[in-house]
């Protein structure tokens, strides 16, 4: 038996997808119907290296054989049981997110909520900072944690948030980066800040070194918990299993998503220490979080990295990267933020999504989060050749995305 599909070219899919999906997305850019390791096709056939890896989802790239060995087996064995029952993979996968949110505190309790994505995740840890009975959180400017109303309250976008307004809970947002401004928001009403390590969605952002440390220092002195958002960060995006464990912090709350499941929908929200048993029975839930086959992609994922190499390669390779995009000398490109393989190239000019566009047709997948900002997250298996091709591309993207050239005058 096949599953059936939509079929025909670019056009007429691009047709049909108006007719059927809200329009929530806009029109889709390309439609692709094949992937394989670090490149995708589209329904003309043509070919694209992924730069982008379905935003920094696809780790071990399209269609990788382990991982897609793994959810075959498991499903061909148990594919769903509710969670008023346990299964292996569950409780080993839990058992390794674990350690990743302990890695500087070996031993310290840690306990797993699994969900289907990022906002889910994020959705579970709002609910954590809610059983002290503390009601007030801190969030960074620049944030973007989710779309759904609780992740969407800690987000700072006021084009996503104010068409949903009023939002859940009492959420004051300070300058990403600036202690001092944390510590001047901060007191015994606070349940909870939360921040991101990088800030994806903001342009690939850094904190000033430091930041972290404060924060937990900051939040430890009034009694608030330290959520790290690392839905985009984690899983070895950016050179190690979580991009907070080099500030030396354990955070009460860590949230994964994206990378964890290679495309397979998967989230988990991690407390630790006392925060881990501020959830109890009957105080949240899911149907399908933890399914033992989101749970077997999982621990695929990460037995592959870790056999692989693969952190010390996204290590390796982003530095690589950002080292050749700024050798190229382009007076178009300002400077190169980010770790591993999360990449955010500045642009002298605001053209970035115009580049996003050409860079698209020349068979390149990569996108703009801000209007000035390139953002690059390929998989974790990209090879160093196939880095060079978009490399060596990018003085003609931004040449032929300038105004003057698109609107024809040059």
């Amino acid at each position: 038996m096949t599953v059936a599909a939509a079929t025909g070219g670019q056009a007429e899919l691009t047709a049909r997808y108006g007719q059927a999906l809200m329009n929530t997305f806009g029109a889709p850019k390309r439609v692709f119907v094949r992937g394989e390791g670090a490149h995708l096709w589209d329904a003309d056939g043509g070919r694209y290296l992924d730069l982008l890896a379905g935003l920094a989802v696809n780790a071990l790239g399209h269609a990788h054989p382990q991982v897609l060995g793994a959810i075959s087996a498991q499903l061909s064995t148990l594919g769903h049981v509710s969670n008023f029952f346990a299964t292996p993979t569950q409780i080993a996968l839990a058992e390794r997110l674990a350690a990743f949110a302990t890695v500087n505190a070996p031993g310290l309790e840690a306990r797993v909520f699994f969900t289907n994505s990022g906002t889910e995740a994020n959705e579970a840890g709002f609910k954590i900072t809610r059983m002290p009975g503390r009601k007030r959180l801190i969030a960074m400017t620049g944030a973007f944690h989710g779309r759904s109303l609780g992740a969407l309250a800690l987000t700072a976008n006021p084009a996503y948030r104010e068409p949903f307004e009023p939002l859940p809970g009492e959420v004051t947002f300070v300058p990403y980066g600036d202690a001092a401004a944390l510590a001047a928001a901060l007191d015994d009403t606070v349940a909870a800040v939360i921040l991101e390590p990088i800030q994806g969605e903001n342009g690939v952002v850094e904190p000033p070194s430091g930041f972290l440390a404060a924060a937990r220092e900051l939040t430890a002195a009034v009694g608030a918990l330290l959520w790290v958002d690392e839905v985009q960060t984690g899983i070895g995006r950016c050179g190690a299993w979580l991009a907070s464990s080099d500030s030396g912090v354990t955070a009460d709350i860590v949230t994964f998503a994206k990378g964890l499941g290679n495309g397979f929908p998967i989230g988990a929200c991690v407390a630790t220490g006392p925060a881990a048993s501020l959830l109890g029975p009957g105080s949240h839930g899911t149907t399908f979080g933890g399914n033992p086959v989101a749970a077997a992609a999982g621990l695929a994922v990460i037995g592959i990295i870790e056999r692989d190499g693969l952190l010390q390669r996204a290590t390796e390779a982003g530095d690589r990267l950002a080292a050749q995009v700024l050798g190229l000398g382009d007076p178009g490109i300002r400077a190169v933020r980010g770790r591993g393989l999360l990449r955010g190239v500045v642009l002298a000019e605001p053209i970035a999504p115009a580049v996003a566009q050409t860079a698209l047709d020349a068979g390149f997948v990569i996108n703009a989060p801000r209007p000035d900002v390139l953002r690059l997250a390929p998989p974790l298996i990209v090879t160093d050749a196939q880095l060079d091709t978009f490399v060596a591309a990018l003085p003609a993207l931004l040449a032929q995305s300038r105004p003057e050239v698109v609107g024809g005058h040059r």
